[in-house]
């Protein structure tokens, strides 16, 4: 039996229970685990796991509970420790707060994650701190920030994929000149401006930046300069109505042809092709430096598992911990979803995305910046407000004291 605990129902469960996949109630003999996600993308491609699982145990019984707000409800559950046997979060600053506070298996020599590109171990560590000991979810998905291009209209200017900042300047130049948009900006949702930030960001920020800023040895003001400087000079290169332009707006825009490149992850290429199927796209990473050998793929751990430490049925929970990360459903994620692997020697297979193959080959992999930043920092709201002002100075020390404010807090 599947089910997909949302809205009443899953209010209800939590009244009824305590703490409902974890709640140790058993009918016939029947373990009943709960499955958190943060993805409602992910929904369709997860219930199918869970019937093909469900056959397989059909003593135990997988509730998939992916709510709106999920990291909101996440954290208010774990307030009231009334937490699920089982989650699917992202790399980010819930993962670490998960983490720091102890609740995740530690699965830091288990066998999952052999095989695993070693970039995206090190992205959890980073994010758990150097004083939380272990790893605490095993890398599952992966996704990048992109440069998509429309292979045809790159034709038209004879122009090929650059490998440089200034290759690609030139090449926003001469779009710009032929009376093309050389860049589909969509700045009205404040979460696209942190594409080109992050792309930027994640190839000259310091190592470590995060923990550096925390303990007052980095700053925005003195580390991210030529960051801002950069996804500044880029705003040069929009439409007249990229501040009122909207995420999905850009999608139908940019499938249709209007634009030569659209700063997005790889996540924006399904939603493309629903409104084009024939648009012939192209994907590259971001080139930030000069020297080729230098530029790297912003890419993260976009789903990665764990089991709570403290479920009522650990067993069970890594059982289907461990079907989840077979290389069958494995493949299913990837191809219904559109991700990357987080394997060693499995590349994007789709010639889309073929640009990106190089980086993950070489491991020219760095992290989304952002997915470090405190939470509560506003940091999109704050880079879209930038756009408008385009004041890097101001900019910078707001960035500085927002963060600041939040560590205080702590």
């Amino acid at each position: 039996m599947k089910r997909v605990l949302v809205g009443m129902s899953a209010l209800m469960c939590t009244f009824l229970l305590t703490g409902c996949g974890s709640s140790g109630a058993e009918e016939d003999d029947v373990v009943h685990l709960e499955f958190f996600s943060n993805k409602s993308e992910s929904i369709g491609t997860y219930e199918g796991m869970i019937e093909k699982f469900e056959k397989e145990h059909p003593d135990i019984d997988v509730s998939l509970y992916a709510p709106p707000e999920a990291e909101t409800v996440l954290r208010t559950r774990l307030v009231k420790n009334d937490l699920p046997d089982v989650v699917s979060l992202g790399g980010n600053a819930l993962y670490s707060e998960l983490a720091q506070a102890g609740i995740l298996t530690n699965y830091e020599n288990s066998s999952l994650l052999n095989g695993i590109q070693p970039a995206y171990i090190e992205m959890l560590e980073e994010l758990e701190g150097s004083e939380t000991k272990g790893i605490h979810g095993i890398p599952y998905a992966a996704n990048a920030n992109a440069v998509i291009y429309n292979k045809d209209k790159m034709k038209e200017l004879n122009g090929k994929v650059p490998q440089t900042w200034d290759e690609f300047i030139a090449l926003l130049e001469k779009a710009k000149a032929e009376g093309e948009i050389p860049i589909y900006f969509t700045l009205k949702d404040a979460w696209t401006g942190l594409i080109p930030w992050n792309a930027v960001g994640g190839n000259l920020q310091p190592d470590s930046f995060a923990e550096k800023k925390s303990n007052g040895e980095a700053s925005f003001e003195s580390d991210y300069e030529e960051t801002a400087q950069k996804t500044k000079q880029l705003l040069n290169y929009g439409h007249k109505h990229m501040y009122g332009m909207a995420y999905n707006e850009g999608n139908n825009a940019f499938a249709n042809g209007e634009g030569l490149f659209y700063l997005q992850g790889n996540w924006a290429i399904p939603e493309l092709l629903k409104v084009n199927p024939e648009a012939n796209l192209g994907v590259f990473p971001l080139p930030v430096s000069n020297n080729p050998e230098e530029n790297e793929l912003v890419s993260g751990v976009d789903v990665l598992l764990s089991t709570l430490k403290d479920s009522k049925h650990p067993k069970e929970a890594e059982m289907f911990l461990e079907f989840m990360t077979e290389e069958a459903q494995s493949e299913q994620y990837m191809e219904e979803q559109f991700a990357f692997s987080v394997l060693e020697g499995l590349y994007p297979s789709d010639p889309k995305l073929a640009g990106f193959r190089e980086n993950f080959e070489s491991g020219r992999i760095t992290s989304f910046p952002d997915h470090y930043y405190p939470v509560g920092m506003g940091a999109e709201n704050l880079i879209q407000e930038f756009y408008y002002r385009k004041n890097v100075d101001a900019f910078l020390k707001k960035m500085d004291n927002e963060w600041d404010k939040i560590v205080r807090r702590r």
